[in-house]
């Protein structure tokens, strides 16, 4: 079997979309994006395709070491996310050549379903009380908000008290044996941080993820040891080696790599062996689309330490266009009772339409975050 052809699409709301074709008719499907830079990374897996056209598809680790390693400059969230894709579609044609899903080429699963959690409150939260009243009331045991707006690297506490009082009322709104997970979203600088975390400590968070920005992550130690709850990170850490540091430093307790921007499941496969002989969980990041959700999946249905899965649907950020809408049949990823059960088809487990996804294409998307300010006309973190 041989790579003849790769093909991306942008499509909305803000995803990239691969498709890899062989000579034996079977194609495989990726999602390399990064949000906001997907031109960016359809630029990069482009330039990979010099080195596929022709290969093997099912030699899959060789072909992941040969595109780490075949350049001097490795690494990063562009080079990264356009290996993550092409490494999903290869893992979706070796598990259709084989007639079995993903995870049984991986050792095949240790659950029959997957707990799943949700979004709400939007970017600048507000509203949690009904929004997560209502998620409750569609089975769902957990979910997740926004901590805070903007936060200025030292700010007042009037800011802390109006994050507190959020997470109060969605706590007060599910009662205690609802999960609620706070995502500072590197929005809250150490100073901050160091109190807002405290804060919290009442209402029993799920866990907190990135507390701080990646490159401040030396500085967890000293600001939430003794916490009573688990601090959670990864979704801009890029390889195993970024993790390694992670681990090593004992500084959180969930791990969130994103299966669309740390390599693909051949690199996320390792983090999380690497995360399991830590004693840490794993909840892989994906505010994405389908073909990185089902991705997600088929390592947490092979991984004893996965414990709960992000999912985007109805994500503030899906306007024009959700998770479901690209599938021929949106039955395998469809969520009942706050669970998704075990993906059972071959491959990635889904099936792309692809003539929705060449009609959408037509109209793409230029998805960029947003640009906050504080008062004073800096730029704020988003």
């Amino acid at each position: 079997m041989k790579i003849t052809k790769l093909t991306t699409w942008q499509v909305p709301p803000r995803w990239l979309f691969l498709k890899i074709e062989t000579d034996e008719g079977i194609a495989g499907w990726g999602e390399p994006v990064i949000e906001g830079r997907a031109a960016t990374v359809e630029a990069a897996v482009h330039e990979f395709s010099d080195s596929l056209i022709g290969r093997d598809p099912r030699r899959i680790e060789d072909i992941w070491q040969m595109l780490y390693r075949g350049g001097f400059y490795r690494g990063g969230p562009i080079l990264m996310s356009a290996m993550a894709g092409i490494d999903q579609a290869l893992w979706d044609i070796k598990g259709k050549a084989l007639g079995v899903p993903v995870h049984e080429l991986l050792g095949g699963a240790v659950r029959e379903r997957m707990r799943m959690y949700c979004w709400i409150g939007g970017d600048r939260p507000g509203n949690v009380a009904p929004q997560a009243k209502e998620v409750v009331n569609k089975g769902f045991t957990a979910f997740k908000m926004n901590g805070t707006p903007e936060l200025a690297i030292v700010d007042s506490h009037r800011k802390i008290d109006e994050a507190v009082a959020r997470v109060a009322e969605a706590r007060e709104a599910v009662g205690s044996d609802i999960g609620i997970a706070i995502d500072f979203h590197g929005r809250v600088h150490r100073p901050m941080a160091k109190v807002l975390l405290r804060e919290l400590e009442p209402f029993h968070p799920l866990f907190v993820e990135e507390p701080v920005l990646a490159e401040q992550l030396h500085c967890l130690p000293q600001i939430a040891a003794g916490l009573g709850y688990p601090i959670a990170t990864g979704e801009r850490l890029h390889s195993r080696f970024a993790f390694r540091d992670l681990f090593e430093a004992r500084v959180v307790d969930i791990v969130q790599p994103d299966i669309s921007h740390c390599g693909g499941l051949t690199e996320a496969r390792k983090i999380a062996v690497m995360a399991e002989a830590y004693d840490l969980a794993l909840a892989p990041h994906c505010p994405l689309g389908p073909l990185t959700l089902a991705a997600s999946l088929q390592l947490d249905f092979i991984s004893h330490n996965a414990f709960i899965q992000e999912q985007s649907m109805g994500i503030h950020y899906n306007v024009d266009n959700d998770v479901l809408d690209y599938l021929v049949d949106p039955e395998p990823l469809r969520i009942v009772d706050g669970y998704l059960p075990l993906l059972e088809r071959p491959g990635l487990g889904v099936e792309i339409n692809q003539a929705f996804v060449e009609e959408r294409a037509r109209t793409g998307h230029r998805w960029r975050n947003p640009l906050w300010r504080h008062e004073d006309g800096s730029v704020a973190e988003w």
